[in-house]
């Protein structure tokens, strides 16, 4: 194999990897918002009974349905409870982790292939002008 193509090869590969990333970031970025959809959006549960009941949304309440509900007989605060927000937030840690960690060594393999090319195509100019002069 020529290292022209090896080099080709390389940065497909490296590529690949930065898009891989880049498609965890996504995921990340999904499982953020779902978080924030299940904190900050009201809900509405129906009871036992078949009644509808609205409920506030978990992170702007102030001692209401969702956080005294279990002391006054309301069904809101088991139906959108702090673990389960914090569950998605705490898998999207990783995630997003994974996902910079993969963008970055595409990247940085890209741009030193890039770099590795530059310096031959100039390390062949200087060796053709330095054939020159000596003519």
């Amino acid at each position: 194999m020529r290292s022209r193509d090896y080099d080709l090869e390389f940065r497909e590969r490296a590529s690949r990897i930065r898009d891989g990333g880049a498609l965890l970031l996504v995921v990340a970025g999904l499982l953020w918002g779902w978080c924030a959809i299940l904190l900050m959006t009201e809900y509405s549960i129906e009871t036992p009974g078949g009644n509808e009941r609205e409920c506030a949304a978990r992170l702007f309440t102030d001692r209401g349905t969702a956080n005294e509900g279990v002391y006054s007989g309301d069904y809101c605060a088991d139906e959108r409870d702090w673990p389960e927000a914090l569950a998605v937030l705490g898998l999207s840690i990783p995630v997003a982790l994974a996902g910079t960690a993969l963008v970055t060594t595409g990247s940085v393999s890209r741009r030193m292939s890039g770099h590795a090319q530059a310096m031959r195509e100039l390390d062949r100019l200087t060796a053709e002008r330095d054939q020159r002069s000596e003519s």
